[in-house]
């Protein structure tokens, strides 16, 4: 099921999600919705909180970058109650987008290299080296969960630039390709 992506100015997105029992009901179900919500909206990862859940939860599929970006190539996961337990110490910067932000890119200095520890939708722990733009997938998503969104991530300089599409997002007439909920609705 394709479920509302919650826009920037929600206050959900800037609580700290709390933790997902191992036993969420109808886990497998939310794992499916999620992967719908981001494909319908052409995503590549979405975090609980931007469908209206307080869950440290995400998913991420990284296959549509996989021509640009080798290390997307097969990399689809779920992740529950992620903890990134090491940042390599090499920043890229890179552009970046985010569904609850519709319209806004901008350039971000993440982590090449992330060590992180999670459990997947059959509650099987894991822990992984990512690298490349994969990690910064991952801490982009991983970033949601503690109430921060790209917006940020970025100077007050590019803030300021972007106050009318920002605005615009708050006030719901931002142009979107997908079901969304503003703070108002």
């Amino acid at each position: 099921m394709i479920l509302p992506v919650y826009l920037y100015g929600h206050p959900i997105l800037r609580e700290e999600a709390k933790e997902t029992p191992e036993d969420y009901p109808a886990l497998k179900e939310l794992v499916a919705n999620m992967f719908d919500t981001m494909y319908h909206a052409e995503g590549v990862g979405l975090a609980a909180p931007q469908i209206g859940l307080s869950l440290r939860m995400i998913v991420l599929d990284g296959e549509p970058l996989a021509n640009d970006y080798n290390e997307c190539k097969g990399f689809k996961r779920v992740m529950i109650n992620p903890v990134i337990k090491e940042y390599g110490d090499e920043e890229i910067l890179l552009e970046e987008g985010c569904l609850s932000l519709p319209g806004i890119h901008e350039k971000v200095a993440r982590a090449n290299r992330i060590t992180v520890a999670y459990a997947d939708e059959n509650g099987t722990k894991h822990e992984e080296v990512i690298e490349g733009f994969a990690a910064r997938i991952v801490q982009h998503e991983c970033e949601h969960l503690d109430g921060i969104v790209l917006i940020d991530n970025i100077s007050a300089i590019r803030r300021q630039l972007n106050k009318g599409k920002l605005n615009n997002i708050i006030k719901g007439t931002a142009n979107c390709s997908y079901r969304t909920k503003t703070a108002g609705k």
